[in-house]
């Protein structure tokens, strides 16, 4: 991986993946706080701990500036507002440039002081996440939650291998909730992503149909990306294990 930041090879459908290592933007993007919205200022002041502060920072600012070289403005000037939720109607749900002219989604870690950042770009909506490898007491927690082919597929791994198993399937669902709009509040155990090396070509369960990838992001971590629309097809049947 690069020392700073680099630009990910995109999959089909979405205009750009950049990836960033916190630790060394940090100090950069306070430097360029300015460039942020009143909203966004104060929620970077509200956070007490450091490492929290500066992937906010880092994300922000960074996302600011992808946002402005693509839409030929400067990168203070984005303007972004909320979606309505999609639970409850609120001016709450995911971030957007108003009119679509581009989608984005963001993502970023710091639950180590190593933290990673993550920013996508696309001309149809599109999530990104990215996730530290947890522990295997943490995954034998929250392991619970997935879908239950999911966690047969766990199962059967050796217990070492199942963090970084974890940890995909994890950032999998993520991507998928962010680009369908439909969030964690929706549940995490009714789409089916897999846990394995590669992910399913068709995620099962979600609301609207979407591609998915996983990205490269280094040892110790996971990340992945699903885009609005139809993946393209590829040889041999994809594997229906619900049946339908």
């Amino acid at each position: 991986m690069a020392t700073t930041a680099e630009h990910l090879a995109p999959p089909p459908g979405v205009d750009l993946v950049w990836y960033g290592r916190v630790a060394e933007l940090a100090e950069e993007a306070l430097a360029h706080r300015h460039l942020l919205d009143a909203e966004e200022s104060s929620r970077l002041d509200a956070f007490l701990r450091p490492k929290d502060r500066h992937a906010y920072a880092v994300a922000h600012v960074a996302l600011r500036r992808l946002l402005g070289t693509h839409l030929g403005i400067a990168p203070a000037a984005v303007a972004m507002e909320r979606r309505p939720c999609s639970r409850c109607g609120g001016p709450h749900g995911r971030p957007a440039v108003p009119g679509d002219r581009v989608h984005f989604s963001l993502s970023h870690t710091s639950r180590t002081t190593d933290g990673r950042v993550l920013i996508a770009l696309a001309r149809t909506a599109v999530g990104v996440d990215v996730e530290v490898v947890p522990g295997e007491q943490t995954v034998a927690e929250v392991s619970r939650q997935l879908h239950p082919h999911e966690r047969t597929e766990l199962d059967a791994l050796h217990p070492a291998d199942r963090p970084l198993a974890f940890a995909r399937c994890w950032t999998r669902k993520e991507s998928v909730l962010k680009a369908t709009g439909a969030g964690l509040g929706e549940g995490v155990s009714g789409i089916h992503v897999g846990a394995g090396p590669v992910p399913q070509r068709r995620p099962m369960g979600a609301e609207l149909p979407c591609a998915l990838t996983d990205l490269p992001a280094g040892p110790g971590y996971a990340a992945a990306v699903a885009v609005l629309g139809t993946p393209a097809r590829t040889p041999g049947p994809s594997p229906d294990l619900d049946g339908d």
